[in-house]
């Protein structure tokens, strides 16, 4: 971070402020919308405020004139500057600031409520921008992934690496960090032309003769028992054949799933073992009268996606 420090005469007394200006690789380009100052001792017309670009990619300095930004980076800019002035000045002194970034956008892609492109606009941090995006989705999985270009240097989380191209750098964050709040280190600046992506959690299904029929989101578990899936579904209800409840698995390379017969109660009772549920899996729970075809119409209920959502703690 560079500092500029201008100095104010009020009532009689000096006082020092000072202005932090972005820092920025030398590669950045600027864009409409970016503020930047420009300072030139020599000229006492063009002060030490912030200068925006405007919509056509130009800024308008006095004694300089109109004069492109949009495209060049700051040492770019300093050079035209410098050329216009070398009318008045045999070696202008020429500096210009980067003060706001407003050009560049941030993707954010995946379980947020409003995915899409966001502009930066200043200085924002990853749940910042979160929050901009409406925040995450109950299917929101267990991690957030950044991915940066190179040029602005490694992302500064732990594990971050470079991708295969050696052009990105890419990192993640914990959506339990993000929930909470519980590490603050992971709450980064993000970077003009960063992509955010959430991905979709593992889910498991229970749906049925049930108290809280829905989706239960796995986030840090890989896999939840049949007991633990009835557990956060608070039971069966009185009318479940709980002997006759199924497992509804996709099989592997097909869209098709197959029925795995799930007698809960005797695991209930300890009479056999519990027996693992993975990703997409469907817990059915029928009630003593159910039929094929009612089975058939919660299954398409369940891949409907009409049910309640939950995240498992």
């Amino acid at each position: 971070m560079a500092f500029i420090t201008t100095v104010l005469l009020t009532s009689g007394l000096l006082f020092f402020q000072e202005q932090s200006t972005v820092f920025v690789p030398d590669t950045y380009t600027l864009g409409p919308g970016d503020q930047i100052m420009v300072r030139v001792p020599a000229v006492d017309e063009i002060d030490n405020k912030p200068i925006p670009i405007d919509q056509r990619g130009t800024i308008n300095l006095p004694v300089v004139g109109r004069i492109r930004a949009s495209g060049m980076t700051t040492e770019q800019v300093e050079v035209a500057i410098s050329e216009r002035l070398k009318k008045y000045l045999v070696l202008p002194d020429v500096s210009v600031y980067l003060t706001e970034m407003r050009s560049q956008p941030v993707s954010v892609l995946g379980q947020v409520q409003t995915p899409g492109i966001h502009q930066l606009q200043g200085r924002k941090t990853l749940f910042e921008i979160l929050s901009l995006a409406g925040g995450l989705r109950q299917e929101a999985g267990n991690v957030v992934n950044v991915t940066r270009r190179i040029e602005w240097g490694p992302i500064p989380l732990p594990g971050a690496q470079n991708d295969s191209t050696g052009q990105f750098s890419v990192g993640s964050v914990q959506v339990k960090s993000v929930m909470n709040a519980s590490n603050p280190a992971e709450n980064i600046v993000i970077k003009p032309n960063d992509v955010i992506s959430v991905p979709k959690a593992d889910t498991i299904y229970v749906i049925g003769a049930v108290k809280k029929p829905g989706a239960y989101v796995l986030g840090e578990h890989r896999a939840l028992s049949a007991l633990q899936v009835l557990a956060l579904a608070e039971g069966a209800d009185r009318a479940a054949s709980t002997k006759d409840a199924k497992i509804m698995r996709v099989r592997p390379d097909s869209n098709e799933r197959a029925e795995i017969p799930v007698d809960l109660k005797t695991i209930l009772s300890g009479k056999t073992p519990d027996v693992l549920l993975i990703a997409d899996d469907i817990l059915f729970v029928p009630t003593s009268k159910a039929k094929a075809a009612g089975f058939r119409a919660l299954e398409a209920l369940a891949q409907a996606g009409s049910y309640a959502i939950y995240r498992v703690p």
